[in-house]
């Protein structure tokens, strides 16, 4: 029987339409989104994964997603774009792990998404520049988040133990600039919700 066990271990940001702070985080969908219905777009910077023995270290993703109302209500509308570097059976990999169809981690968006804009391959950059993560895919994705401090305004806002899908540590974010420009939408959620996550997702 062949290995489709799957890790994808690193760092995640996400990007929304919500006003600070998303309700989702605490709600788990059942709470709408600040506006009514979710706009979001993620970036993932997978540091150590793979779907078999397919090598997923090193890569970089972007994911966008649209939700018309109360996340767990299903209907959402995906689209994903994989780093250019990644071989076409990576691509196929992430593929089966974003469609829920590798189980595990992601297996409700099985269920959830109900219309798929499909893949594209582009260059994606993911850095942290001091705590700011700078997440950019050219002419599509231009990111800034920025963590939101705490009391002590050395220490990041978060939100632990929570059962979150993404993860059960959220650090408390705001996009400094969020622009995206893909699959028929033009969006610009500057000064509005964001989180960064420890990516740790598994199957299946």
């Amino acid at each position: 029987m062949p290995d489709h066990s799957w890790t994808m271990k690193g760092e995640l940001v996400l990007s929304c339409n919500c006003t600070v702070f998303c309700p989702c985080v605490l709600s788990l969908g059942n709470h709408p989104p600040t506006e009514g219905y979710c706009q979001t777009w993620a970036g993932f910077r997978i540091d150590q994964g793979h779907f078999g023995d397919v090598d997923l270290s090193g890569l970089n993703l972007g994911l966008v997603m649209e939700i018309p109302g109360y996340m767990s209500r299903g209907n959402w509308t995906a689209g994903l774009f994989v780093d250019e570097r990644a071989s076409i059976y990576a691509q196929k990999a992430i593929g089966k792990i974003f469609s829920g169809k590798a189980g595990g981690t992601t297996s409700l968006l099985s269920i959830l998404v109900g219309n798929f804009l499909g893949i594209e391959r582009a260059p994606i950059s993911y850095e942290t520049r001091e705590r700011t993560r700078v997440f950019t895919i050219p002419k599509i994705i231009d990111g800034a988040v920025t963590p939101i401090p705490g009391k002590d305004r050395e220490t990041d806002t978060v939100i632990s133990n929570s059962e979150y899908w993404i993860a059960p540590e959220i650090t408390i974010a705001k996009a400094e600039k969020s622009r995206m420009r893909a699959f028929g939408r033009n969006w610009n959620f500057a000064g509005r919700s964001a989180e960064i996550c420890k990516l740790d997702w598994r199957g299946p």
